[in-house]
């Protein structure tokens, strides 16, 4: 049993081999969480839907609870296992965002909670996917059952079903007075994470280089630049959340016509 769980946390290193990005252990695996994810949040959200808002906001609390355990236990365990790669787990990665608005949507008051439970709405699914089926390297660097990838599944999946079970059970407000907040939020972590990357240096949030993502692209394209290409990959998620609010003000606008 001790070596088991040696072996589950990776104390001493993995044994076992990685099975690989986008094999079936990983897609399975992704998959399931994606499964329970989106049926869990489908069903409490229904439940939900026509509830005063203290009991539908208990969910959102247990999430934000689970969330920020789940990943101050990954980074306790690195801690452990390396106590130098410390600063290299700083919660700055781009899903890293949901430890701290999941938390502000649970807990603030007024708009900044409105705020937080839209910003949760418009990228917690998205951040859910990146994670999940995006964050291939992950499967080549550990084995699918293991520490790293569990907890970062699990993690992951809890953005999505936040997402989700906010649409759900309408929580979002989508107030048009509340959507610079909502930008501030996506502002201030960049920030933040780009600060870290100078200082330590990293590449939080992929500011620095694209490490063999899509945003290669674009890092190839202005020559890696360090004011254009960071401006760039923040910039993407700023046209995503103006789409977002298109799309969604555009469909609220025509089923307010119809009704």
């Amino acid at each position: 049993m001790g070596e088991a769980l040696r072996e589950f946390f990776g104390f001493g290193g993995y044994q076992r081999q990685p099975e690989g990005a986008y094999s079936w252990q990983h897609l399975t695996f992704v998959g399931s969480m994606i499964l329970v994810m989106i049926v869990l949040a489908i069903l409490l959200g229904l439940r939900n839907r026509h509830r005063p808002d203290k009991v539908r906001n208990r969910v959102i609390i247990v999430s934000a609870i689970l969330i920020d355990a789940f990943e101050i236990a990954k980074i306790v365990i690195v801690g452990i296992k390396d106590p130098g790669n410390l600063l290299n787990v700083l919660p700055l990665f781009t899903c890293s965002i949901s430890l701290f608005a999941l938390p502000l949507a649970a807990f603030a008051k007024g708009r900044i909670r409105e705020a937080s439970l839209d910003f949760m709405f418009i990228f917690g699914l998205l951040l859910a996917v990146f994670g999940t089926i995006g964050a291939a390297q992950n499967y080549s660097a550990y084995p699918v059952l293991a520490w790293d990838n569990v907890v970062s599944g699990i993690t992951h999946s809890i953005s999505g079903f936040s997402s989700l079970y906010i649409g759900v059970s309408g929580m979002m407000s989508m107030k048009k007075k509340n959507i610079w907040i909502t930008f501030l939020i996506l502002f201030i972590f960049s920030a933040a994470a780009y600060v870290a990357d100078v200082l330590i240096p990293y590449n939080y949030m992929f500011l620095m280089r694209g490490d063999g993502t899509p945003y290669d692209i674009f890092y190839n394209l202005v020559n890696g630049n360090r004011v254009l290409y960071p401006s760039i990959v923040v910039g993407l998620f700023v046209l995503w959340m103006v789409i977002f609010y298109a799309v969604y003000y555009l469909i609220t606008k025509k089923k307010a016509s119809r009704d």
